[in-house]
Formats: C-alpha cells, sequence, structure tokens
C-alpha cells in the first residue's frame, strides 16, 4: 500500500508539493525521486492507495511478479485490442495492431513517462536487447506516458528506435492492466531503492548523458505512473509484472527464458 493513502489524507489546508525543474549534470544521473512533480489540489486527491488524478480506482487486474492468472486467458488481449494510443510519430494505432493476434509474440514494455530517468535506462536495455528479439521472430514494443513530441524526444536523445516506441498520453493501457499509480509508489516504495546500487548508477548515468526534462508529460500527474511489463504470443498472454517502484523493472533474463529460448 501507498505511504499515502485514503486513509491518511493530508489536510486541505496543506499547500502542495512542487519540486523544481532541473537540468542533470552530466556527471551523473538526475535521482529517480527528484522526478518533476505539478502543484496538485490536494495530496490525499493525487496519491489513493490505487486512484488517480481522474478520480476513482484503477482495477486491480494482475497480482504481483509475473502471475497472469489476473487476466483470464486471451481476456485481456481481448479488453486492450481496441484500445487507441499513437506512434511517435503522431498517428493513431490501435493495440490489437501491434503485432500479429494469430501467432506473433510481442514483449510489451509499458515504461513511466518518456520524461522518467530510469526509464531512459529501460529503454536503453531493451534497445540492447532489440537484436535477440529480432533474432527469436519477438517484436519490441515500447509506450510511455506522455504525448508522441515527448516520444520522439527520447527516440532522438538516448537514441531509441521510432518504429518500436508508442504513446499512451491518457493511461488507458496502464488503466485495464491495473498498473500502480500514486505519489508513495513513485517517491518512497522500498522497491525503487534498487536504482542505487552502483551497477545501476552507472547503467543511468550512460542512459541520461543526453537526457531532456523536456521529455517529461505536460499533464504532470503522469509522473506518478509505474509501469510494467507482459510478453504475448498471439493473444495469449505468457508473463506479466507490475513495477513496483520506479525504476523496478522485470529482469530481462526472465523475459529471455519466456520468449528467446533456443528449441532443444
Amino acid at each position: 500500500m501507498n505511504l499515502i493513502s485514503a486513509q491518511t489524507q493530508i489536510p486541505r489546508g496543506c499547500p502542495s508539493l512542487s519540486i523544481p525543474s532541473f537540468n542533470p549534470p552530466s556527471q551523473f544521473p538526475p535521482s529517480p525521486f527528484l522526478m518533476p512533480y505539478a502543484p496538485a489540489p490536494h495530496f490525499a486527491e493525487l496519491a489513493t492507495s490505487n486512484g488517480d488524478s481522474r478520480g476513482g480506482f484503477r482495477p486491480r487486474v494482475v497480482a504481483k511478479a509475473s502471475a497472469t492468472s489476473g487476466y483470464g486467458g486471451e481476456e485481456i488481449a481481448e479488453i486492450l485490442g481496441d484500445v487507441r494510443i499513437f506512434t511517435a510519430a503522431g498517428e493513431h494505432v490501435l493495440f490489437k495492431d501491434l503485432w500479429d493476434q494469430k501467432e506473433g509474440m510481442a514483449v510489451v514494455a509499458l515504461l513511466r513517462h518518456f520524461g522518467c530517468p530510469c526509464c531512459w535506462e529501460l529503454a536503453s536495455t531493451l534497445k540492447e536487447s532489440k537484436a535477440r528479439f529480432d533474432s527469436s521472430g519477438v517484436k519490441l514494443i515500447a509506450i510511455g506516458v506522455g504525448t508522441p513530441n515527448k516520444a520522439r524526444i527520447l527516440a532522438d536523445r538516448l537514441p531509441f528506435p521510432m518504429d518500436c516506441l508508442y504513446a499512451d498520453p491518457e493511461r488507458k493501457a496502464y488503466d485495464l492492466l491495473g498498473l500502480y499509480y500514486g505519489f508513495g509508489r513513485t517517491f518512497f516504495n522500498p522497491a525503487s531503492a534498487k536504482v542505487l546500487s552502483k551497477s545501476r548508477f552507472d547503467a543511468l548515468r550512460e542512459a541520461t548523458k543526453n537526457y531532456s526534462i523536456d521529455a517529461t508529460p505536460d499533464d504532470r500527474s503522469g509522473v506518478l505512473q509505474q509501469g510494467g511489463m507482459f510478453v504475448f504470443k498471439g493473444k495469449q498472454l505468457l508473463y506479466a509484472r507490475k513495477d513496483e517502484g520506479t525504476g523496478d523493472h522485470a529482469p530481462l533474463d526472465d523475459i529471455y527464458d519466456v520468449c528467446c529460448r533456443v528449441p532443444a
């Protein structure tokens, strides 16, 4: 549960938090805990245990880790199928058109947002893995929160292949997948401490050497979104993992085991 929840509401008289914009120094990556955050009316309205800034609660579709039973077989692929997102070039595309829905294998990585330094690290790792995915007949799909022009900043400056990058500015797919959202998940979840290790620090520094905060969504509520990783074969969900906190990405070895096994 988030540290700030519906049961621990902050009084309405409290001022909203505003973290100033920054230009990350070239010698080290920006801290994932210093994400740009716009003033909000009240913490409790943004940081309920599973709520979002638009009111109501997000559906809890997936259990923790790689459990897939919460999706009900092919049901989640059917539900996601008509979700309309954008290519990085700005064209509308339906989720069901992202890969072959009969036999095609796809790794679908939902990033937090295009201005998240940890997501630049993940995108860099995915880019390095693309050749392995391609050789196994697996399509790489990366989706982020923000508009297509924000996606293009990441694509240009990281760089990252634009034909693998998509934008979900209204977080429709994130809603349907029940991915975590909230102030506590973003800034204080223990899983976020993983990014403080030496190996992750070096990876972050390399991935963010051309980082631009301009990739952050204009709708700052999007920075409270967490991501996840999913593997599909046709409409069958083979793997699902919700990020517990900022930078808590699925182990790539787990993904390889699911979709890139070499036949005996």
